[in-house]
């Protein structure tokens, strides 16, 4: 795969501040006449400079970037990086090096401030396409954990649906990605994702997952319990707003919702007294009725 246009641009600017640098090791405050030792350095490295962002701003793929671009404000960019270009050979010529680097280091800038504006959208899309990525790699990984656990437990045939579900889901993702639709591609990724961390929490209800989460004290595990909470939370908003729509939801439904809010407000008031246990309790006894508020919508999730 060919470097972006990101990473080249980059290769430029380290390439560029490395030369800056170098001028800047002994910086010149008068125009300094032509001669032998280090004043006759900074001059013909400095001569380099100026045909190097020459080069920059009329032919690198960055000036290609930007005059395949619609935005007018990375035209005025790229116009603006050649005025200051002008200007460092003029100041070059007058031998007032130093002024000359700082021109060239703007042009510079400028110049790159015009690619970004050029090409916004397609530094957005790396950045969903690795994030995407890197969250089909949190599902497989809970995927293959609730699998695991499943067989352990002896619930192969109960916990196959929802591993087919699982992996339905991640499909469909990898569909919507493969067509660049990332923005939709991540959201049934989501779905996936959630279904999975809601199947790995149903499991902990039997002794072999409890035996392999070890709390260290009571505290430990209230957390555990209310990142299960908001999972189920989440997991009512994704499923429930997609299935039903706007039919609504209906009152038996709504009904659980409510128990599982006011005993999830009830737990948290224990745990500040310090009474951890009972806060387990109630979030355990909330989180049972978000599960019942999901299946009463006619969606299985173990639990």
């Amino acid at each position: 795969m060919k470097p972006s246009i990101v990473v080249r641009l980059l290769a430029m600017c380290v390439g560029l501040c490395f030369a800056q640098a170098t001028l800047a090791a002994e910086p010149v405050s008068t125009p300094t006449p032509p001669g032998k030792g280090r004043a006759a350095e900074d001059k013909e490295q400095l001569g380099r400079r100026l045909q190097s962002v020459e080069t920059l701003i009329e032919k690198s793929s960055a000036a290609k970037q930007i005059e395949a671009s619609p935005n007018p404000d990375a035209v005025a960019r790229r116009d603006k990086a050649r005025a200051l270009r002008r200007q460092a050979v003029e100041a070059f010529e007058a031998q007032d090096y130093g002024k000359s680097t700082s021109l060239l280091d703007e042009a510079a800038k400028t110049l790159f401030e015009g690619v970004r504006l050029a090409a916004p959208e397609q530094v957005t899309q790396e950045k969903k396409r690795r994030d995407f990525d890197s969250r089909m790699e949190s599902v497989k990984a809970l995927l293959s954990a609730q699998k695991r656990i499943g067989t352990e437990k002896h619930l192969d045939a109960k916990e196959g649906e929802i591993s087919r579900k699982i992996e339905g889901l991640m499909q469909q993702a990898n569909a919507l990605a493969a067509a660049n639709k990332l923005d939709e591609a991540r959201s049934t990724l989501d779905q996936a994702l959630l279904m999975a961390k809601t199947a790995i929490g149903g499991l902990r209800e039997g002794d072999t997952l409890v035996r392999s989460l070890n709390f260290a004290t009571k505290e430990e595990e209230y957390h555990y319990e209310t990142d299960r909470n908001d999972t189920h939370k989440m997991l009512v908003k994704v499923l429930l707003e997609e299935k039903l729509g706007a039919s609504g939801i209906s009152p038996m439904t709504q009904k659980f919702l409510d128990q599982a809010a006011n005993l999830r407000t009830m737990a948290e008031a224990q745990a500040k007294k310090g009474d951890y246990e009972g806060g387990i309790k109630m979030l355990e006894d909330s989180t049972k009725e978000l599960i019942r508020a999901i299946r009463s919508a006619g969606i299985f999730i173990p639990g």
